[in-house]
Protein backbone atom coordinates (compact mmCIF):
# COMPACT_ATOMS: atom_id res chain seq x y z
CA UNK A 1 0.00 0.00 0.00
CA UNK A 2 1.50 3.20 -1.16
CA UNK A 3 0.63 6.18 0.46
CA UNK A 4 -1.40 8.88 -2.22
CA UNK A 5 0.76 11.83 -1.66
CA UNK A 6 4.45 11.73 -0.89
CA UNK A 7 4.62 12.16 3.19
CA UNK A 8 6.81 15.15 4.50
CA UNK A 9 8.98 15.46 7.68
CA UNK A 10 7.73 17.31 10.71
CA UNK A 11 8.58 17.11 14.55
CA UNK A 12 5.36 17.32 16.59
CA UNK A 13 4.94 19.44 19.37
CA UNK A 14 1.99 17.92 20.83
CA UNK A 15 -1.13 15.44 20.70
CA UNK A 16 -4.70 16.26 22.10
CA UNK A 17 -7.80 15.71 22.02
CA UNK A 18 -7.07 12.34 20.36
CA UNK A 19 -7.51 12.74 16.84
CA UNK A 20 -5.50 16.52 16.52
CA UNK A 21 -1.75 17.15 16.72
CA UNK A 22 -0.22 20.25 16.65
CA UNK A 23 3.35 19.69 14.26
CA UNK A 24 6.96 21.69 13.19
CA UNK A 25 7.16 21.53 9.74
CA UNK A 26 10.62 22.15 8.61
CA UNK A 27 10.33 25.69 7.12
CA UNK A 28 9.48 26.34 10.75
CA UNK A 29 5.76 26.51 10.57
CA UNK A 30 3.43 25.42 13.14
CA UNK A 31 -0.20 23.64 11.88
CA UNK A 32 -2.55 21.35 12.94
CA UNK A 33 -2.78 17.79 11.29
CA UNK A 34 -5.37 15.55 11.73
CA UNK A 35 -4.34 11.82 14.20
CA UNK A 36 -6.48 8.79 13.03
CA UNK A 37 -5.90 7.25 15.71
CA UNK A 38 -8.38 6.75 19.01
CA UNK A 39 -6.15 4.95 21.19
CA UNK A 40 -3.77 6.03 23.83
CA UNK A 41 -0.75 5.99 21.33
CA UNK A 42 1.53 5.16 24.59
CA UNK A 43 4.94 5.52 24.15
CA UNK A 44 4.28 7.37 20.47
CA UNK A 45 3.43 11.43 21.46
CA UNK A 46 7.11 12.78 22.97
CA UNK A 47 7.19 16.24 22.15
CA UNK A 48 9.94 16.93 19.50
CA UNK A 49 9.94 13.52 17.83
CA UNK A 50 10.19 12.89 14.27
CA UNK A 51 6.87 12.24 11.89
CA UNK A 52 6.34 12.18 8.89
CA UNK A 53 2.65 13.59 7.63
CA UNK A 54 0.80 13.30 4.55
CA UNK A 55 -0.40 16.77 2.90
CA UNK A 56 -3.66 17.15 0.79
CA UNK A 57 -5.14 19.95 -0.94
CA UNK A 58 -8.68 18.75 -0.63
CA UNK A 59 -11.10 22.06 -0.39
CA UNK A 60 -13.18 19.65 1.86
CA UNK A 61 -11.06 19.05 4.20
CA UNK A 62 -10.19 21.18 7.06
CA UNK A 63 -6.72 20.14 8.17
CA UNK A 64 -4.12 19.66 4.99
CA UNK A 65 -1.79 17.42 6.85
CA UNK A 66 -2.34 13.79 8.61
CA UNK A 67 -0.01 12.10 10.69
CA UNK A 68 0.97 8.85 9.72
CA UNK A 69 4.38 7.66 10.79
CA UNK A 70 6.83 8.09 13.70
CA UNK A 71 10.35 7.93 12.76
CA UNK A 72 12.46 6.74 15.89
CA UNK A 73 15.11 7.74 13.91
CA UNK A 74 17.47 4.52 14.26
CA UNK A 75 16.35 2.91 11.20
CA UNK A 76 12.56 1.98 12.59
CA UNK A 77 9.09 3.42 11.77
CA UNK A 78 6.09 3.09 13.64
CA UNK A 79 2.44 3.83 11.52
CA UNK A 80 0.09 5.56 13.52
CA UNK A 81 -2.70 5.73 10.68
CA UNK A 82 -5.37 2.76 12.21
CA UNK A 83 -7.12 2.73 8.97
CA UNK A 84 -3.83 1.35 7.43
CA UNK A 85 -3.87 -1.59 8.27
CA UNK A 86 -7.11 -2.80 6.13
CA UNK A 87 -5.60 -1.20 3.50
CA UNK A 88 -2.16 -2.95 3.49
CA UNK A 89 -3.79 -6.28 4.51
CA UNK A 90 -6.51 -5.89 1.54
CA UNK A 91 -3.64 -5.31 -0.89
CA UNK A 92 -1.98 -8.62 0.20
CA UNK A 93 -5.33 -10.24 0.48
CA UNK A 94 -6.25 -9.96 -3.10
CA UNK A 95 -2.41 -10.57 -4.28
CA UNK A 96 -2.82 -13.75 -2.78
CA UNK A 97 0.50 -13.12 -0.04
CA UNK A 98 -1.10 -13.88 3.07
CA UNK A 99 -0.60 -17.76 2.56
CA UNK A 100 -3.50 -18.70 5.38
CA UNK A 101 -6.06 -16.88 2.97
CA UNK A 102 -4.80 -17.89 -0.45
CA UNK A 103 -7.08 -20.10 -1.80
CA UNK A 104 -10.27 -17.49 -1.31
CA UNK A 105 -10.81 -15.90 -4.66
CA UNK A 106 -13.52 -13.85 -3.15
CA UNK A 107 -12.21 -10.63 -0.83
CA UNK A 108 -15.63 -8.43 0.61
CA UNK A 109 -14.45 -5.85 2.79
CA UNK A 110 -16.56 -4.22 5.69
CA UNK A 111 -19.62 -6.40 5.67
CA UNK A 112 -22.14 -6.42 8.49
CA UNK A 113 -22.77 -9.40 10.93
CA UNK A 114 -23.88 -9.98 14.23
CA UNK A 115 -25.17 -7.76 16.42
CA UNK A 116 -24.80 -4.60 14.18
CA UNK A 117 -21.36 -4.86 13.79
CA UNK A 118 -19.00 -5.23 11.01
CA UNK A 119 -16.37 -7.38 10.01
CA UNK A 120 -13.16 -6.09 8.30
CA UNK A 121 -12.86 -8.69 5.87
CA UNK A 122 -15.65 -11.85 4.53
CA UNK A 123 -13.35 -14.06 2.37
CA UNK A 124 -15.52 -16.67 0.22
CA UNK A 125 -14.42 -19.72 -2.02
CA UNK A 126 -16.19 -22.56 -3.04
CA UNK A 127 -15.69 -25.70 -0.76
CA UNK A 128 -14.52 -23.49 1.95
CA UNK A 129 -16.00 -22.04 5.11
CA UNK A 130 -16.42 -18.30 4.98
CA UNK A 131 -13.47 -16.60 6.50
CA UNK A 132 -14.64 -13.71 8.86
CA UNK A 133 -11.53 -11.94 9.57
CA UNK A 134 -11.08 -8.38 11.83
CA UNK A 135 -8.06 -6.51 11.84
CA UNK A 136 -5.98 -4.39 14.32
CA UNK A 137 -3.85 -2.27 14.15
CA UNK A 138 -0.90 -2.97 17.14
CA UNK A 139 1.34 0.20 17.94
CA UNK A 140 2.47 -0.58 21.23
CA UNK A 141 5.76 -1.86 22.80
CA UNK A 142 6.80 -1.06 26.27
CA UNK A 143 10.12 -4.08 26.16
CA UNK A 144 12.43 -4.32 23.66
CA UNK A 145 10.90 -6.33 20.47
CA UNK A 146 7.47 -6.87 22.29
CA UNK A 147 4.51 -5.36 20.44
CA UNK A 148 1.45 -5.59 22.88
CA UNK A 149 -2.42 -4.86 21.96
CA UNK A 150 -4.42 -2.70 22.86
CA UNK A 151 -2.65 0.59 23.97
CA UNK A 152 -6.01 1.08 25.80
CA UNK A 153 -9.49 0.09 26.98
CA UNK A 154 -11.57 -0.98 24.12
CA UNK A 155 -15.36 -2.22 24.90
CA UNK A 156 -15.33 -2.11 20.82
CA UNK A 157 -12.40 -4.98 20.39
CA UNK A 158 -14.11 -7.32 23.22
CA UNK A 159 -17.23 -6.89 21.07
CA UNK A 160 -15.41 -7.82 18.30
CA UNK A 161 -13.91 -10.91 20.25
CA UNK A 162 -17.65 -11.82 21.21
CA UNK A 163 -18.87 -11.56 17.71
CA UNK A 164 -15.97 -13.75 16.02
CA UNK A 165 -16.88 -16.29 18.17
CA UNK A 166 -20.36 -16.59 17.12
CA UNK A 167 -19.10 -17.61 14.43
CA UNK A 168 -17.38 -20.02 14.59
CA UNK A 169 -20.59 -21.84 16.27
CA UNK A 170 -22.36 -21.46 13.09
CA UNK A 171 -19.41 -22.99 11.41
CA UNK A 172 -17.30 -20.40 9.64
CA UNK A 173 -13.74 -19.29 10.26
CA UNK A 174 -13.44 -16.87 12.42
CA UNK A 175 -9.64 -14.83 12.56
CA UNK A 176 -8.26 -11.98 14.70
CA UNK A 177 -5.92 -10.79 12.82
CA UNK A 178 -3.16 -8.18 14.34
CA UNK A 179 -1.10 -5.79 12.31
CA UNK A 180 2.32 -4.84 13.91
CA UNK A 181 2.92 -1.15 12.71
CA UNK A 182 6.52 -1.01 14.21
CA UNK A 183 9.37 -2.42 12.29
CA UNK A 184 11.50 -2.75 15.61
CA UNK A 185 9.22 -6.14 17.04
CA UNK A 186 9.16 -9.55 16.19
CA UNK A 187 6.59 -11.27 18.58
CA UNK A 188 3.64 -9.58 20.30
CA UNK A 189 1.37 -10.52 23.00
CA UNK A 190 -1.59 -9.04 25.16
CA UNK A 191 -1.51 -5.91 27.47
CA UNK A 192 -3.90 -7.56 30.04
CA UNK A 193 -3.10 -5.25 32.23
CA UNK A 194 -4.04 -2.71 30.68
CA UNK A 195 -7.46 -4.18 29.56
CA UNK A 196 -7.92 -7.04 31.65
CA UNK A 197 -11.52 -7.28 30.57
CA UNK A 198 -10.41 -7.71 26.27
CA UNK A 199 -7.56 -10.32 27.14
CA UNK A 200 -10.33 -12.11 29.07
CA UNK A 201 -12.35 -12.16 25.90
CA UNK A 202 -9.67 -12.55 23.75
CA UNK A 203 -9.36 -15.99 25.77
CA UNK A 204 -12.66 -17.08 25.59
CA UNK A 205 -12.45 -16.57 21.50
CA UNK A 206 -9.26 -18.82 21.38
CA UNK A 207 -10.88 -21.39 23.73
CA UNK A 208 -14.23 -21.49 20.99
CA UNK A 209 -11.82 -21.66 18.15
CA UNK A 210 -11.14 -18.36 17.01
CA UNK A 211 -8.08 -17.77 15.13
CA UNK A 212 -5.04 -15.62 16.41
CA UNK A 213 -2.71 -14.55 13.36
CA UNK A 214 -0.17 -11.92 13.77
CA UNK A 215 1.96 -10.53 11.33
CA UNK A 216 4.84 -7.51 11.02
CA UNK A 217 4.69 -5.01 8.09
CA UNK A 218 7.06 -2.82 5.96
CA UNK A 219 7.35 0.14 6.66
CA UNK A 220 8.76 3.43 5.24
CA UNK A 221 7.85 6.85 3.97
CA UNK A 222 6.61 5.55 0.78
CA UNK A 223 4.20 3.16 2.20
CA UNK A 224 3.27 -0.09 4.59
CA UNK A 225 3.25 -3.36 3.25
CA UNK A 226 2.50 -6.94 5.30
CA UNK A 227 5.62 -8.66 6.17
CA UNK A 228 6.11 -11.87 7.51
CA UNK A 229 3.85 -13.97 10.47
CA UNK A 230 5.07 -13.42 14.18
CA UNK A 231 4.89 -15.17 16.80
CA UNK A 232 2.26 -14.67 19.45
CA UNK A 233 2.84 -15.18 22.87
Amino acid sequence: MQFQTPLIPARLIRRYKRFLADIQLADGREVTAHCANPGSMMGLTGEGMKIWVEPNDDPKKKLKYGWRLVDHENGHFTGVDTAVPNRALKAALLAGEVPEFADYPTVLPEQTYGENSRIDFLLRGDGLADAYIEVKSVTLSRQSGLAEFPDSVTARGTKHLGELAKMVDQGHRAVMFYLVQRTDCDRMGLAADIDPAYAAAFDAARAAGVEVLCYDTRISPEGVEVGKRLAFR
